[in-house]
């Protein structure tokens, strides 16, 4: 199914293909076996998405990249609204399990 998502066509015979593939399946069976909610779940997959994004398209060093994770990730667990980043949807401690993952 990821395949068909990721449009992954020859996976079998491209090494790019079927790292991009095994990087996204490994992520989402990772984080399904958390019990992530669905809502969970698509944010993780979007921020698995971003952070290839920045190493492939934007070039960013591993420490730059660290940064973004950071700041998505600030205020995780906070209750002003405001202040929390983009994956307020986690609990604390599945942003450190995340955190470990990565």
């Amino acid at each position: 199914m990821l395949e068909e998502i990721l449009n992954v066509k020859q996976s079998k015979i491209s090494l790019k293909e079927a790292v991009l593939l095994d990087y996204y399946t490994a992520g989402f069976c990772w984080a399904k076996g958390l019990n992530f909610s669905l809502i969970q779940l698509s944010g993780f997959m979007d921020l698995l998405n971003f952070l290839l994004e920045n190493l492939r398209d934007k070039h960013m060093t591993l420490g730059d990249n660290l940064k973004e994770l950071g700041k998505a990730m600030a205020g995780i667990g906070e209750t002003d609204l405001e202040r929390s980043g983009d994956l307020n949807f986690l609990s604390i401690e599945q942003a450190k399990a995340v955190i470990d993952y990565l």
